[in-house]
């Protein structure tokens, strides 16, 4: 009687588990975390099932699973003490930065904006020490992106649905009920309506919000993030990392099983990019495209001619997709000239420890134009930092990225992993896009972000097999 010998189910390691629950926090945090955290105040906890599958959940919630996951890093950490993986400047200046935040809050007058900004801040130092020191090596980080790329394929599928049938029908049914008076809805529905501002009051008759109304109109979305450019920076972050792991796990499959994996993804990220309305992020798609081509081993020649027609088809579909803006005057960019002006006024007003982190609203409503709209931040994530904590929290964070992205983008390029490459050009268009938006103040993208930056930093082939085997000299160079 003949006997089958099976091979032992593998076991993951305590840091391999931890890479996989980070993961799937920092996917909780895409579904859930997406608002900037300065409107802490008004995200109020669920009140039904409903809500607390529809809407987003407070932000405090982030920072208390985030702190949690940080104690079980620092145990894991404690067990296996390891060295820092890269140039000491890049723990230095990060910690520099957070560190002087907090000096600046202790001089803010504006406690409501300063303290969840801190938290998130902290937050944001504390995703990028677990990723460089904790999840780390390729193997583990690998783990971590299951749950990153579920919620990334999640929030597509609903900015697909919200284009194609959520906002259309969600339209029709304010202008149906508006005609009938409101008497073809449920007063429960008509209520809530009227606390979200779906509803208003107008000269004593309940209209449906034109604002609201418009927004439909316009179909722009936003997925499970607070508004559609903050849907163009997770794009613009996750999909190049998830084309190349796609593109792994299929090519030795069936021709149309790869095809068909490749279409759905390209499909659901470009969609929701083109969707989004988001000028900004296409552009710098386009420029994410040329620089993967560049690193192609493809002739000078083809790789120029294939450069010249990406370039020419994106800037077609850029310049037919956005006519009916600039016909307007592009709004959005004046609006934002008007921003950066009133941050760099505030930076030089206040030039030590700057109004506060998070607190740019409040200058600004004191020195905008009287026909410009209210914003609450600046749209510029560097100049933000100039602005709310003085030269020198906006130069050390500036250090920082400079740095770091140098560090990332030179391991990147030599690299034979096209996995790390894709997660590098993500986070340097996301970085770029830092601009002209307030990505960083979002839990969801700059959680991600940094968390990805510090696992990339301890991914070079040497110092991840140094991680592994806990081998470095004195100076914490790997052996």
């Amino acid at each position: 009687m003949s006997t089958v010998s099976k091979s032992p189910a593998k076991k993951f390691s305590a840091t391999e588990i931890y890479a996989a629950i980070f993961g799937l926090f920092l996917g909780l945090a895409i579904w859930k975390f997406g608002n900037p955290v300065i409107l802490e105040r008004i995200l109020l906890p669920p009140k039904s099932w409903h809500d607390t599958w529809n809407d987003a959940w407070p932000i405090a919630w982030a920072n208390a699973l985030l702190v949690a996951l940080a104690l079980g890093g620092i145990v894991l950490l404690l067990a296996n003490p390891l060295r820092w993986p890269a140039s000491r400047w890049l723990w230095i200046l990060p910690l520099v930065w957070l560190a002087w935040q907090f000096l600046s809050a202790a001089k803010s007058q504006h406690h409501d904006l300063t303290t969840p900004t801190l938290w998130h801040y902290a937050g944001c130092v504390i995703c990028y020490f677990l990723g460089a020191l904790v999840i780390g090596p390729r193997a583990r980080w690998r783990l971590l992106l299951v749950g990153v790329f579920a919620a990334l394929a999640f929030c597509l599928v609903r900015a697909v649905d919200q284009k194609l049938f959520e906002f259309p029908r969600e339209r029709q049914m304010l202008i149906e009920s508006q005609q009938a008076g409101w008497t073809n809805m449920a007063p429960s529905l008509f209520l809530d309506l009227k606390q979200d501002g779906v509803i208003i009051n107008t000269n004593g008759v309940d209209v449906a919000n034109p604002v609201i109304l418009a927004k439909y109109e316009k179909g722009r979305v936003s997925g499970t993030l607070v508004y559609p450019n903050a849907l163009a920076g997770i794009v613009l972050l996750l999909l190049p990392a998830a084309l190349t792991i796609i593109w792994q796990i299929t090519r030795k499959l069936r021709p149309l099983v790869c095809f068909a994996a490749m279409g759905l993804t390209v499909f659901l990220g470009m969609a929701g990019l083109f969707w989004s309305g988001s000028k900004s992020g296409w552009l710098i798609a386009l420029a994410m495209g040329v620089f993967w081509l560049l690193r192609l081993n493809w002739s000078r020649q083809l790789k120029w001619l294939v450069v010249i027609v990406m370039l020419a088809g994106g800037l077609t579909v850029f310049g037919l997709r956005f006519q009916k803006y600039f016909a307007k005057g592009a709004t959005s960019v004046s609006a934002r000239f008007d921003y950066w002006h009133a941050a760099a006024r505030t930076t030089i007003d206040h030039p030590v420890f700057g109004t506060g982190p998070g607190s740019f609203q409040r200058p600004y409503a004191q020195l905008k134009r009287p026909e410009s709209e209210m914003a609450r931040l600046v749209h510029n994530d560097y100049l933000e930092q100039f602005s709310d904590s003085g030269f020198i929290g906006g130069l050390a964070y500036v250090a920082w990225l400079g740095l770091l992205l140098w560090v990332l983008g030179r391991l990147a390029w030599k690299t034979a992993d096209w996995v790390e490459f894709g997660i590098f050009a993500g986070l340097l268009a996301w970085f770029l896009q830092g601009f002209i938006e307030f990505s960083l103040f979002i839990p969801a993208l700059a959680w991600t972000a940094f968390t990805l930056a510090g696992c990339l930093l301890a991914s070079k082939p040497a110092v991840s097999a140094a991680l592994s085997r806990n081998e470095f000299d004195k100076s914490g160079k790997p052996v």
